[in-house]
């Protein structure tokens, strides 16, 4: 427990700087996603797997140049993924070490740790950006307490086992309702300045609540299957990047798709 409070100062000033913005929140961001590439691929050796390391880490840098220099990103992308598979569909007809299996885990941590991430800075850019971002992180740790204490209270039933034994379902539920809570607590005093609806921050909560959720287990999934208890510990009683920001990645995701397709 000491260990987790001296992590949670460690974590506070370098959050400081993601609610800042600008360049800021950008440098921030990267940094989460290189350690964050770093650790998936850390944990996937482990299982015996080789991910293509020199591109995996080639193509991120070339996508956050596109991130921060050109406009509408994301409109590259496919082209950028399409241009990584071709270069390790060659590297692996020259290297015999690597298969099918290493270039799909090679594009697939590219995109968890890289294309995810960036929603945090797509988020920022826009015109209400100031209010997207926090919105992120309130439904992330709302819910993820709400989660916690209601798994403590009520937790009878077993969510999923396999991936994640202390999981449950009263917890899972509690962790809908915390997201839910806590997007209409903050769009309650920034619904006027952003121009949404209060019900919109409501309904954002609570898909973004599931989809955090999701990616809490899904990081817990890749855990499991190299046998891994924790990624390679970065911040002391919170462990790496992924096991603190997994469900940021699926949350920042649904409130950029929300603002942009919805609102």
């Amino acid at each position: 427990m000491n260990n987790r409070y001296i992590g949670a100062l460690i974590l506070a000033p370098f959050l400081l700087l993601i609610f800042l913005g600008g360049w800021y929140l950008k440098a921030a961001v990267l940094f989460l996603s290189f350690r964050g590439l770093f650790e998936y691929f850390h944990v996937v050796r482990k299982k015996g797997h080789n991910p293509v390391s020199l591109i995996g880490y080639g193509a991120l840098i070339s996508y956050y140049a596109v991130v921060l220099f050109v406009s509408d990103p994301l409109a590259h992308v496919g082209v950028l993924v399409a241009l990584m598979t071709a270069l390790l569909f060659i590297y692996m007809v020259f290297d015999e070490k690597i298969n099918i299996t290493d270039v799909g885990i090679t594009v697939s941590g590219f995109v968890y740790t890289g294309v995810l991430f960036s929603f945090l800075i797509l988020l920022g850019d826009k015109e209400q950006g100031m209010f997207y971002v926090p919105l992120v992180f309130v439904i992330s740790w709302v819910c993820d307490t709400l989660a916690y204490y209601s798994g403590r209270l009520f937790g009878k039933h077993k969510l999923n086992e396999r991936v994640s034994p202390k999981k449950t379902v009263e917890g899972a539920v509690g962790g809908l309702l915390g997201g839910t809570i806590g997007a209409l607590i903050l769009g309650y005093f920034i619904s006027a300045e952003s121009g949404a609806n209060i019900v919109h921050f409501a309904f954002i909560g609570l898909v973004g609540a599931f989809f955090g959720q999701i990616g809490d287990l899904a990081a817990s999934a890749i855990k499991r299957y190299a046998g891994e208890k924790d990624y390679p510990k970065l911040i002391p009683g919170h462990g790496g990047v992924l096991d603190r920001f997994d469900s940021i990645l699926f949350v920042a995701l649904i409130v950029y798709v929300y603002t942009t397709y919805v609102l």
